[in-house]
């Protein structure tokens, strides 16, 4: 009987061994389960070696489970494909938008080019929806495969579980029973020390000795009861669970797979529909600029012609103005008679008082010069007279 639980656990690690899971020799630690149940294998030595086996390696296949058995990228990837088609639909939109008021402005065709230039062609976006999709796929079906494979080792592995649950309920049936007996003997112990009569105190203390000795038994058949105990209910308690957790996986599972089944054929029966939208939102983009180019270009044309009509006639006017009218302004060649006649009349005024100036300068030059020339008549006379006087007073 204690080969069943090998069995079980020996077919498990197969299957993880077929999906090159199991780790090198020297990476593998006991775990402490197994120095726990070592206190407890005097019970029944065949039945703990065969559920500290299993145990000690449940701790590893949890792992393998635990790392093989999610969902890998789907919830990050889906997203790819949520904003591809939200970014294709805003975009659309703000094409109708920009022709709400006619024109597409500066700032509008800047972010024409960006969004091209950043997201890409509505083409490659479909197709990066397709690329994205067939991924996921892929992705899908390698898990989906993995986790099947997986289900099964641990199926063998929970076989190998509850056999475990059988052996450790065979153990401490066995535990059950020692205790049973250690208890009978420390009663029977009690009474004999109770029931002592003698007056010899080295016989008592020898019936309270072996009391002593039977209590102490009994506190460690006691605590490796309770290790069995503790072992029996674990055991029954994880396999139940289990039982319950698995069928959760199994449930998850196969909604993976039915949503596997419905993408392949929504996608293998739509991709027209995926390569229509792909055609008509490229087409509408370049019907939109088309349209524009259009309407660029009457608008260009008419607008040319009201700067034409603007400023053509006023061009046309001044050019007539110039080819009939006057040459040289009549004010100002009167501007320049008046300035020659005005000099006339001021040089006239002008000489005259010039004149008047320089015959007084010419009369007062020579009053000056006629006033110098009697002072100097007159002092010339004086010393003649100084001369004489001097010449009559000297002695004959």
């Amino acid at each position: 009987m204690t080969t069943t639980p090998m069995q079980y656990l020996d077919k498990a690690m197969d299957k993880v061994r077929d999906l090159g899971l199991l780790p090198q020799t020297g990476d593998k630690r006991e775990e402490p389960i197994v120095a726990l149940l070592n206190q407890i294998a005097d019970i029944d030595q065949d039945r703990i070696v065969a559920i500290a086996r299993t145990l000690n390696q449940a701790s590893f296949f949890n792992d393998v489970v635990r790392e093989q058995v999610q969902a890998m990228k789907i919830s990050d990837r889906y997203e790819t494909i949520t904003n591809s088609f939200k970014s294709i639909r805003d975009d659309a939109k703000n094409m109708v938008d920009q022709l709400d008021d006619g024109k597409i402005s500066t700032f509008e065709r800047v972010n024409n080019i960006w969004m091209k230039a950043t997201r890409g062609d509505i083409a490659d976006r479909f197709d990066k929806i397709k690329e994205t999709y067939l991924d996921v796929t892929e992705s899908t079906l390698d898990q989906i495969q993995r986790e099947q494979l997986i289900l099964d080792a641990y199926q063998d592995f929970r076989g190998a579980l509850k056999q475990s649950e059988v052996l450790a309920l065979e153990v401490l049936k066995k535990a059950d029973a020692l205790l049973l007996e250690s208890k009978t003997a420390v009663e029977t112990a009690m009474k004999n020390v109770d029931a002592h009569q003698g007056e010899e105190p080295a016989e008592r203390a020898k019936l309270e000795l072996a009391r002593d000795e039977k209590l102490r038994e009994l506190q460690d058949t006691e605590k490796r009861y309770q290790i069995a105990k503790d072992l029996s209910d674990n055991l029954t308690v994880s396999y139940n669970t289990s039982e319950v957790v698995m069928a959760r996986l199994v449930q998850t599972t196969n909604a993976k797979e039915r949503l596997y089944s419905q993408a392949i054929s929504f996608f293998s029966t739509n991709e027209t529909v995926l390569t229509a939208l792909t055609a008509s939102f490229t087409g509408m983009f370049g019907l939109h600029e088309a349209t524009q180019t259009v309407e660029a270009m009457k608008e260009g044309v008419s607008e040319s012609i009201e700067v034409l009509s603007e400023i053509g006639g006023k061009v046309q006017e001044a050019a007539i103005r110039a080819g009939y009218g006057p040459t040289i302004r009549a004010d100002a060649v009167k501007k320049l008679v008046d300035s020659v006649v005005n000099f006339q009349e001021n040089s006239r005024t002008i000489i005259e008082e010039m004149r008047r100036q320089s015959t007084s300068n010419a009369k007062e030059i020579q009053e000056a010069v006629e006033d110098g020339k009697r002072r100097m008549a007159r002092l010339a006379e004086q010393g003649s007279k100084i001369l004489s006087t001097k010449s009559s007073d000297k002695p004959a």
